[in-house]
C-alpha cells in the first residue's frame, strides 16, 4: 500500500479517537433558554439563572459510557478493514491498468481520414486547374502543394520515407539555350524555262534552199 493510503486511514482514525475521549464529560446534555432574549445555549453542567433548563440527553451510567465505547472501537476497526480493503483494491486496479497498457499495441492514426488531408487535397486541386502552362514558378506551387499533401495523409513518418526516395533538386546552374535570330528566307525567283522552237519541215530542197510548206525559203 502506498504512503499516502496509510496517511490518509491514519488521520482519520486519529478523528475519530478524538470524538471518543471527551465522552465520560458528555454524558449529559442541557439545553439553557434565555427567557429574556431567547438565546440558546447547551452545556453538560448546570444553566444559568433567569434560563429554561431542559434535558437533551440523561446523564448515562459508567456502564453506558463503556459501552458506547467499545462500540465506537468495533465500528472504528470495521471502518479502518474497510478503507484498507478498498486501497488494496485501488492499487491492485491500477497495477492492473497499467500492465494492460503496456501490453497493448499502439493506436495507429489514419491520417488519410483527417480533416488535414482533405484540406491539402482540395488545395492541390485548385493549384493543378490554375496551371496554364509549364512555367517554373508555376512548378513550384504544385510541388509545395504535393509535399503538403504527402505531410497531411501519411503522417511524419510516411513523410520523411517518401522524402528520401523523391529525387535531389541539382545544384548546377542550369543552361539556358538562347535560340539563334529568325530571320526570313526570301524565296528564290525561278525563271521560266526558254521555249525550244519547232523544227522546220521542210517540203522541198535544192542545192541552195529548202522551202516549207508555208513558201518560206531557207538557206542551206
Amino acid at each position: 500500500m502506498k504512503p499516502r493510503t496509510y496517511s490518509l486511514i491514519a488521520g482519520l482514525c486519529v478523528a475519530f479517537l478524538g470524538t471518543l475521549a471527551p465522552l465520560g464529560a458528555q454524558a449529559q446534555v442541557v439545553r439553557c433558554t434565555d427567557a429574556a432574549t431567547g438565546k440558546v445555549t447547551y452545556t453538560d453542567g448546570n444553566c444559568a439563572s433567569g434560563t429554561t433548563v431542559r434535558e437533551v440527553e440523561a446523564r448515562k451510567t459508567p456502564q453506558e459510557i463503556q459501552q458506547e465505547r467499545e462500540e465506537a472501537a468495533e465500528a472504528l476497526a470495521r471502518k479502518q478493514q474497510r478503507l484498507q480493503a478498498e486501497a488494496t483494491a485501488a492499487e491492485t486496479e491500477s497495477r492492473r491498468n497499467a500492465q494492460h497498457n503496456q501490453a497493448a499495441p499502439a493506436k495507429t492514426t489514419d491520417y488519410t481520414r483527417s480533416p488535414e488531408c482533405a484540406r491539402s487535397r482540395r488545395n492541390l486541386d485548385v493549384v493543378l486547374s490554375s496551371v496554364t502552362g509549364g512555367g517554373y514558378e508555376q512548378k513550384l506551387r504544385v510541388e509545395a502543394a504535393q509535399r503538403q499533401v504527402d505531410l497531411d495523409c501519411l503522417g511524419p513518418q510516411g513523410y520523411a520515407e517518401v522524402e528520401k526516395s523523391r529525387p535531389r533538386p541539382s545544384t548546377t546552374t542550369p543552361v539556358v539555350v538562347v535560340p539563334p535570330p529568325y530571320y526570313p528566307v526570301r524565296p528564290t525567283p525561278v525563271q521560266p524555262p526558254v521555249p525550244t522552237p519547232a523544227p522546220k519541215k521542210f517540203t522541198q530542197c535544192n542545192v541552195f534552199r529548202c522551202y516549207d510548206a508555208q513558201g518560206n525559203s531557207y538557206p542551206r
